[in-house]
């Protein structure tokens, strides 16, 4: 069986070829304004919030029923801990983006949180 070979050819060197021509506008799609940056993305905070909450409630339900306090078979607080794993991981990570955005840490910004 033959084997075909490719003539590759090497990529352009010239800065311009990656950045476009300095007479045209580069592309609206790609640029950004630092207002953009600051929008607060409300509803995805409140599903992070929500997540969050829902969680942790969940967690402290398998937590009661494995300890005793509360009735309940072990492989329905083994469900409770996954869903509330599940459910506790993401909306804490948001919620900690948010909060850190709004104190104006560095690194963190509301672009980083999916507006919905």
């Amino acid at each position: 069986m033959a084997t075909r070979r490719d003539r590759y050819t090497p990529l352009a060197t010239d800065e311009d070829a990656y950045i476009g021509d300095r007479d045209r506008p580069l592309d609206p799609r790609f640029d950004y304004t630092p207002k953009a940056l600051d929008k607060v993305p409300w509803k995805s905070i409140a599903l992070a919030l929500f997540l969050l909450f829902l969680g942790s409630g969940l967690l402290f339900l398998s937590y009661f029923i494995f300890t005793g306090h509360m009735g309940g078979e072990r492989s329905r607080a083994y469900r409770l801990l996954a869903l509330g794993f599940l459910s506790f991981l993401p909306g804490f990570y948001e919620t900690r983006i948010a909060y850190y955005a709004w104190r104006g840490a560095k690194g963190y910004r509301f672009s980083a949180i999916p507006d919905y």
